[in-house]
């Protein structure tokens, strides 16, 4: 197919009016790039740095077929493609002289993208990381749950909130935003973080939440520190969350677990969570992943 069949912006709204309705007609699968598109569209296009994001669409017929987005310095992200359709991509992406870290997409578009990748660059793609991507079906609280209480996180708890983001993201060898206290304050503000704390008030779990788009929310982050582990801290906020996006009218309700975690692929199935499709994330030199979204 022709590369050129791929087009190119910086314009969200432009994107948006382009592959909005083919990006929400299958809101679970593109639950990632409706997430980013709602926050450049809501927040501008410097809320994932200071360099400008890339977004695409694949038109053939007049039809939206598949689409894309970059935000520096984080990895493209991409709907599902046939093998044709990822190589003139990557053909399109390389020949305008573009420096990708990596790749984040369904395992069979991710595998092709990654292969037309390294014939049209000579770069070798390195395994990062393989997701599973859940959908909630009916929520189980754990029984017993720990001792506590969910606590949706207010303005006294913004060190607390940007310690353990920090923690998250290093956990998970990633990039924060440039502004970790925007990045707070907007979870703040709207109320999109959960505490699950202990009897005496002491915050031992988070997990958060994307606002809601197209009918559905992702759970995001979710992170306990390392010697709170074990517990149920994390799956009792994850639900609490969960039960807080279901009341304000998501109709599904998503998440993404590292595959190389049993303990967290359980934990989440435990409570009602069922596979929906795997991701494959591979890198390129000088990658770096996907956090903040």
């Amino acid at each position: 197919m022709n590369p050129d069949d791929w087009h190119l912006t910086e314009d969200v709204e432009a994107f948006l009016a382009r592959a909005g309705d083919f990006l929400r007609s299958r809101p679970a699968l593109h639950t990632v790039p409706l997430t980013v598109t709602e926050a450049l569209r809501t927040r501008g296009a410097s809320a994932y740095g200071t360099e400008a994001p890339l977004l695409g669409w694949l038109a053939r017929a007049g039809e939206v077929r598949a689409a894309f987005f970059r935000t520096p310095p984080r990895r493209l992200s991409i709907t599902p493609l046939t093998p044709a359709e990822a190589d003139a991509l990557a053909a399109r992406l390389a020949g305008l002289g573009h420096v990708l870290p990596g790749v984040n997409a369904d395992d069979d578009t991710s595998d092709a993208f990654a292969e037309a990748w390294a014939r049209h660059t000579g770069l070798t793609p390195t395994l990062h990381e393989r997701e599973r991507l859940y959908r909630l079906g009916a929520l189980t609280p754990p029984d017993p749950a720990p001792e506590g209480r969910g606590r949706v996180v207010e303005e006294q708890d913004r060190a607390q909130l940007m310690l353990w983001y920090r923690e998250f993201v290093a956990a998970i060898g990633g990039t924060a935003p440039s502004d970790a206290r925007a990045w707070a304050d907007t979870r703040i503000a709207d109320g999109r973080v959960t505490f699950w704390e202990t009897p005496d008030g002491t915050p031992v779990s988070m997990a958060g939440a994307t606002p809601l788009v197209a009918g559905q929310i992702r759970v995001a982050p979710v992170y306990t520190p390392a010697h709170l582990r074990g517990r149920g801290y994390g799956g009792a906020a994850t639900v609490e969350v969960s039960r807080a996006a279901l009341a304000a009218g998501a109709a599904e309700v998503l998440l993404f677990a590292d595959l190389a975690n049993p303990t967290s692929n359980s934990l989440y199935q435990r409570i009602g969570y069922r596979p929906v499709i795997d991701f494959t994330v591979y890198d390129f030199p000088a990658g770096a992943r996907d956090v903040g979204v």
